[in-house]
Parts: structure tokens; C-alpha cells; sequence
């Protein structure tokens, strides 16, 4: 991997000049056509896919669309899409081909030279290929082959917790209960998976508090509720369909308050492009009432003065309705300890660590109080702290209060990134999983799960470099760039004795591997899937608990792809080949897994009928009933103290790592990042105006950032751009993948073990 800057990061590679210029038109809109437009004449793609715009997030009848998490509509929107969502779809539907020729004309350090845009660009694998390192090059290699390749390595291990099985949140849910099934009857709970990176902190937070580890709303919720609370979230980019939901919102009166370190163009306007008599007359609908500025880190401090606020209109008039007094007596514990906790906080001591005035916090508490139905979202930009736990619960304290949890239009609202990052872990995988899914699981496959927890994603990158992790089994992703410490992570991947991964585009994550490695292809979410008994669909869940029917249409890439759960089965065999489980028949009829699926998941009883069903089903959540399944059978108020938000040393800054516009994930489309009003350049470094002045910078100039970990080790990234922004004094901002290679091994939160990636202490300075 290099090390030099270049202008594009790991975007394509640019020289043309860079620009850094306010972006003041709505989020969406015609900038969004714009783009579409382009990438589909890029991928010279245009009829296929606007034709796939039609049946993209229509259940049953389309495919699910793999970007996002944000529930499908579910009033007859005829285009259910997105800007990134078209793109993503589009790169999948290239008609570009990674081939056998391909890789014989290019070695893999050669490759290793190429930046990461130009990598998948080249379009989609077409067969296995097996690394000769004699040749430096990857080689054709058979399916049952590659299978037994990976059967005898996994045999040959010491122990089964010498593996890892990781996942990204592209794979199915079927797919899901296969992956986890195989690594469990092989012996381990070595199933880490890309939610250890993100909203880890977010299951963890709502299982303590209510006992449910998702969110308890739906978009019906959003559509009811008269405030939303939008913390951490750059909905234009991450969640664009988001946007419909918060211009309707504004529009019915709805308060929208979003608070967030950067005000994002999610924050101010949109135009929705399927709104045809808006987009042809320019007008644009707000998707905010107010904007709040909060430091990084700051959140819990400013929701505890929310509640403070809300505990003071309470004694200015007792039983007024401040609180929700039948709620509390009937549903939570803890009460009493929170509001001492919450009484002892001064003003001055919220304000300060929340980086917002105390006038700014009572102007949010008012909103809250005047709701008779609130909503809290959230994403990243809360969980990625040391303290992202119990922010998450301080903003079920704050819903306990007026006993917004369980009743229409209110509740907490975790915005997830992946297409089926949820389904994942309600699918089996989870490192540390409860007794009562292993149980049921051991009783419907007559196996016997380990019940050691397994690594999460931090372990196992420890274990590949300390060497007790020699295989590493990966499920879509770009794993060496979406995790934290890039050269960490990727020494830790080249000391395996083998890394498979399947995939459907060529990344870093391939040529960054094992001393055996394996690049399994596999068919895309758009491609149609045929097996023994006909024509399979998949299942996904999005982040609302919503499970829906995906049916790909299109003619495969190449005639050698296999599924995801052929290729899991074939893996399962060769690795258990006495195994009782009917590997091959889940493969010939998805309906067999789903069966097994509906007598071991609560929620998916007569699963395949059920999502067969126009808009597939939701999953019944007993906290949304105001049933509390925690050790005290209620809801549980949280005691955490106010986290310091505020590094020691008034030098360091406080920066977050972000994803550009035109990206998805680890997947960069371009160099331009258009509501952040930059073209051709990612390798900057947002700051604050003041923040530069004091370190005697100017637009533009280069800089260098270095981190500080936990263990004493520094970072630097060279030469990149410092580029003026509207953020809080103190913080500051850059793109991932890039900035990753910050993160330290050590730097991660003991309560959620996520990495530290929207808290990273840095100096920046001119470069030397």
C-alpha cells in the first residue's frame, strides 16, 4: 500500500486543480440527476439502469437495494431511490470484467501500486482465483477445489478459534443463519462483523435500557411523531431517502432539530427528485427547524441538559406534564438516582462539555417539552466515543421521561449504514451470543455451539498479528479499509495462513493477504439467482425491523458466479464433511433455510410466507409494547457520568473521520465531496477558521496530522490540505478510508469495543 499523498486519496487519481467552495443548493435535487446521469453514461449503463430504477426497493417483485438501510416506502412511491443508491447499483451492473487474462497480465504487488477507484473499476470478477505466490499472481482455480482449500485449512487448525468469519452488512439474511451455522459447528463464535465498527454501542446501549438491541419505531412512527431529534447523522449522503421523511416531517409542523458537529445540507433543504412538480419548478422543501453545533463527544452532555430543563419545568409546575408520571411509576427503574444525577449537574459543567450555550440546550428542551411525540435518531457520529454507550442510553433516559417509548410516533431511532447490518446480527451473528439463540439453534440443527464468546472485529485484527487468528474468512467488505490502523490491520491479514474472501469487485482487501488466499465471486443483489428448485430470492432487514423479499433480475455477470449461499454450503461441506446439516439441499431451495430460520428466530414463524406478502413483515418487538425484558422486567434508567469531551492539552484537536458525498463505504466514485462544496480533492483536513489562524494556516495550505493513541504511539498522515469549515472550535474532520490509518490498535471504546473513529486526538501543523 502506499504511502505517498495523492490528491485523490483513494479515489481516482486527479491533477486537477482542487476547489473548496460553500455548496447553498438543497441536498438532492438537480445536483443529484446530475451525477446519476454521469455515472450512468460512465458505465455506459444507461438503459439497464434506469430500467433497474423501477424494480429497486419494490419487495417480492425487485431487488432490495444493497446500499442503505433505510426502510422501503410503503405508500406507493413508484421510484424508491436514491443518488448513491443508483450508483451503487450501477457499479455492480457494470459491464467491465476482472477475468483470468486480467490477473495473468498483472502481478499482485504490481496491482498494490494501482489506487483503490482504478482497482474496482476494472469491473466484476468472473471465476475463483487462488494467489501462487511463486508467480505473484492470482490463478484460476476450480469451485470444489477452492472449497476443499479452505475445508483442509480450517481442519488443520489447532483449534476452531483459530478462525475468524467475518461479515459485512451486504449478505443476506439467509445467507446470515448458513455463515454463522458453519462457523459454530466448526467450534467457534469467531464471527465479527462491520456493526463492531459502527453501531455496536447502539446495541449494546438499547439491550441494557429495554431490552431490545434495535430501534422500536417505524417510518409510520417518523410520519406521526411532532419532534425529531437527529444526532450524528449526514442523512444526504448516508441515508438519502432519509430526506423524504424530514421534508414531510417540516412540512405537516413537525419540529426537525438536528445536531451534529458540521451542518450538513441534510440539515437545511432538499429537493426529492421523485417529487417530479418540485424538482421542474426549483422549489425546495426545509428539512430542519433548528441546528445545533454540538462538540465532538459533546452529545450526552447536551441531552443531559435537556433533561435537566425538562426536571425544572416539572418543579415550576408539578404535575403539569413535563413528566410522564404513570409511565415512570408503571414501566421504568431507576428513576430516583437519575434525577439526583441529573440535579447535580450544573449549567455551566453541560454547556462547556456540550461546545453549545446554555440558551441553545433550553431552546432544545423547550422543543421536547412542547412534543407530545418525539423521536431520537442517531448514527456514527454518536457511537464511535469512548462514551458512546451511555450517550445511547442517556437518549432512552431522555424518552423515559415523557414516556416517549412504546406508543405511536415516538421512540429511539438508530439509523443503520449497510443494506442489512441489522438482519446480520438478528441472523446469528454476534460474537457473544445469548444462551436462549444458541439453545435454539443446537435443538433445530443438532449441533452443539461453543458458548466461549467469540473475537469481534478488534480481537480478531489483534489475533491475525499476534498469530492465534491463521484464517480469515470474509463475507463481502474491503475489510483492510474499513477497519481501524490500516498497516496494523493489514500485517496483521498477511500473516494468516489463508484469507478467502467473496466478493464481487476486485479491492485492496485482495491483494493485502494470506500467505494462501482465495477470491471467491459472487453473484450481485441485481443478478438473478437459480438454483436446483428454480429461482431463489434473498431476505434483508432493514433498520426500522422491517423483513422483505429481494428477487435479482438480471443475467449474472458471468456464467462461473455462484451465490452467496452456494458458496457457503460448498465451504460448510468440505469443512464438516460428516456434518448432518443438509448443506446442499439450503442450497438447491431457499425456503429449507428459512424453514430452520422460523423454528429458531422469535419474530419468524412462518417466515416464508410471511415475506412473501407485499411488504414482507416486521419483527415483533415486545419493548414497542411496552414490555421490558430486562432483569428488573422495566425499562432501566442509565447513571453515567458527564464524559470530558475536552482534550487536556488545548494544542489537540478532536478529529472525525466521515465518509465524501460521492462514496459508499470503502467504495469512492469520485474525488468530489459536492455538498461539502469539494472537487478533486480528499486527502484535506476540515478545521475550524480560528483553529487554522492559531497554527498560522492558510486555505489550503498542507499539512501534517499526527495522532496520539491510547498506548503512546503516533500517526502522521503527510501533506494533507487544511481547509476551512464551518465546525466547533477544537474539532475537526477527514475522510475514511484515508484517515483510518489514524486510529490506532489501542484506540478503542471499553465500553462498545468500536474504534475511536469520531473521536481521534490529532495535531496539525504546516508540513515539514
Amino acid at each position: 500500500m502506499s504511502d505517498g499523498p495523492r490528491q485523490g486519496g483513494y479515489g481516482p487519481s486527479t491533477s486537477k486543480p482542487w476547489s473548496s467552495k460553500p455548496y447553498h443548493h438543497p441536498a438532492a435535487a438537480w445536483g443529484a440527476a446530475r451525477s446519476v446521469a454521469k455515472v450512468l453514461i460512465k458505465e455506459r449503463e444507461l438503459f439497464k439502469g434506469s430500467t433497474a430504477m423501477l424494480t429497486m426497493n419494490h419487495p417480492v417483485r425487485g431487488f432490495d437495494c444493497p446500499g442503505c438501510a433505510w426502510p422501503d416506502d410503503n405508500h406507493g412511491v413508484k421510484l424508491d431511490i436514491c443518488e448513491n443508491g443508483i450508483k451503487h447499483v450501477t457499479w455492480e451492473m457494470t459491464p467491465k470484467r476482472v477475468d483470468r487474462e486480467f490477473f495473468a497480465a498483472h502481478t499482485v504487488t504490481e496491482l498494490a501500486e494501482w489506487n483503490d477507484y482504478d482497482l474496482e473499476d476494472q469491473g466484476r470478477l468472473t471465476e475463483p482465483m487462488s494467489y501462487d505466490a511463486a508467480t505473484d499472481r492470482y490463478v484460476p482455480i476450480g469451485w470444489d477445489d477452492a472449497y476443499t482449500m479452505v475445508g483442509e485449512a480450517l481442519r488443520a487448525l489447532d483449534s476452531p478459534h483459530a478462525a475468524a468469519f467475518y461479515t459485512s452488512g451486504r449478505l443476506s439474511n439467509e445467507a446470515t443463519f448458513m455463515y454463522q451455522l458453519w462457523a459454530r459447528e466448526f467450534g467457534t463464535n469467531n464471527v465479527p462483523d462491520c456493526s463492531n465498527m459502527c453501531h455496536e454501542a447502539s446495541g449494546r446501549a438499547l439491550k441494557a435500557s429495554i431490552a431490545t438491541g434495535k430501534g422500536t419505531v417505524s417510518l409510520d412512527d417518523w410520519d406521526a411523531c411532532t419532534a425529531l431529534f437527529v444526532l450524528g447523522v449526514n442523512a444526504a449522503s448516508n441515508a438519502p431517502r432519509m430526506l423524504t421523511s424530514l421534508a414531510h416531517a417540516v412540512k405537516r409542523g413537525a419540529q426537525v432539530v438536528h445536531i451534529n458537529p458540521m451542518t450538513e445540507a441534510a440539515a437545511t433543504r432538499t429537493i426529492v427528485p421523485h417529487e417530479i412538480g418540485q424538482m421542474a419548478t426549483f422549489r425546495a422543501s426545509d428539512t430542519s427547524t433548528m441546528n445545533v453545533q454540538v462538540r465532538p463527544g459533546g452529545d450526552l452532555a447536551l441531552i443531559r441538559g435537556v433533561a435537566k430543563a425538562v426536571f425544572e419545568a416539572e418543579d415550576a409546575n408539578p404535575g403539569g406534564g413535563a413528566l410522564d408520571h404513570e409511565f415512570l411509576a408503571r414501566f421504568t427503574d431507576g428513576f430516583d438516582e437519575y434525577r439526583a444525577l441529573v440535579d447535580a449537574a450544573t449549567w455551566d459543567e453541560l454547556s462547556v462539555q456540550a461546545g453549545v450555550s446554555e440558551e441553545q440546550i433550553r431552546a432544545v428542551a423547550q422543543v421536547y417539552l412542547d412534543s407530545p411525540r418525539s423521536i431520537i435518531a442517531w448514527c456514527l457520529g454518536v457511537t464511535q466515543h469512548e462514551h458512546g454507550v451511555d450517550t445511547v442510553r442517556e437518549f432512552s433516559n431522555l424518552l423515559l421521561l415523557r414516556g416517549n417509548i412504546g406508543r405511536e410516533g415516538a421512540g429511539p431511532s438508530p439509523i443503520r449504514g449497510h443494506s442489512n447490518v441489522q438482519g446480520n446480527r438478528t441472523c446469528g451473528i454476534d460474537h457473544n451470543p445469548s444462551e436462549s439463540f444458541l439453545a435454539a439453534l443446537d435443538a433445530e440443527c443438532g449441533i452443539v455451539s461453543p458458548r466461549t464468546p467469540g473475537l469481534d472485529t478488534v480481537a480478531t485484527i489483534e489475533g491475525m498479528n499476534d498469530g492465534s487468528v491463521k484464517v480469515f474468512v470474509a463475507l463481502g467488505g474491503n475489510f483492510v479499509l474499513a477497519a481501524p490502523d490500516t498497516k496494523y490491520t493489514a500485517r496483521g491479514l498477511r500473516n494468516c495462513e489463508l484469507t478467502v474472501q467473496v466478493s464481487t469487485k476486485l479491492n485492496r482487501s485482495h491483494l493485502v493477504h494470506g500467505r494462501r488466499a482465495l477470491i471467491l465471486p459472487c453473484l450481485g443483489r441485481t443478478e438473478r439467482d437459480e438454483q436446483a428448485s428454480g429461482v431463489q430470492g434473498v431476505s434483508a432487514e432493514d433498520a426500522m425491523s422491517n423483513v422483505q423479499l429481494s428477487m435479482g433480475k438480471k443475467k449474472p455477470a458471468s456464467p462461473h458466479l455462484r451465490s452467496e449461499l452456494a458458496i457457503l454450503g460448498g465451504m460448510a461441506r468440505a469443512t464438516l464433511p460428516d456434518s448432518a446439516t443438509p448443506w446442499e439441499e439450503y442450497v438447491a431451495d431457499y425456503d429449507l433455510v428459512r424453514d430452520s430460520m422460523s423454528r429458531v428466530l422469535p419474530g419468524f414463524e412462518g417466515f416464508n410466507e410471511l415475506v412473501r406478502q407485499p411488504m414482507g413483515f416486521r419483527i415483533p418487538q415486545p419493548a414497542r409494547e411496552r414490555i421490558f425484558l430486562t432483569p428488573s422486567g422495566r425499562a432501566e434508567f442509565s447513571h453515567a457520568p458527564v464524559p470530558n469531551a475536552i482534550p487536556d492539552d488545548a494544542d489537540v484537536l478532536v478529529l472525525q473521520t466521515m465518509r465524501s458525498h460521492d462514496q459508499w463505504n470503502t467504495t469512492i466514485y469520485s474525488a468530489d465531496d459536492r455538498y461539502r462544496g469539494i472537487k478533486n480533492l480528499r486527502e484535506l483536513v476540515f478545521m475550524n477558521a480560528d483553529d487554522m489562524r492559531a497554527r498560522g494556516l492558510s486555505e489550503g495550505s498542507f499539512v501534517d496530522v499526527t495522532s496520539t493513541s491510547r498506548d503512546g504511539s503516533t500517526r502522521t498522515l503527510t501533506r494533507y490540505r487544511a481547509i476551512t469549515y464551518d465546525l466547533p472550535v477544537g474539532a475537526a474532520a477527514g475522510y475514511m478510508p484515508e484517515m483510518n490509518a489514524l486510529v490506532g490498535a489501542a484506540d478503542y471504546s471499553t465500553q462498545s469495543d468500536q474504534p475511536l473513529m469520531k473521536n481521534i486526538q490529532v495535531r496539525i501543523a504546516a508540513a515539514q
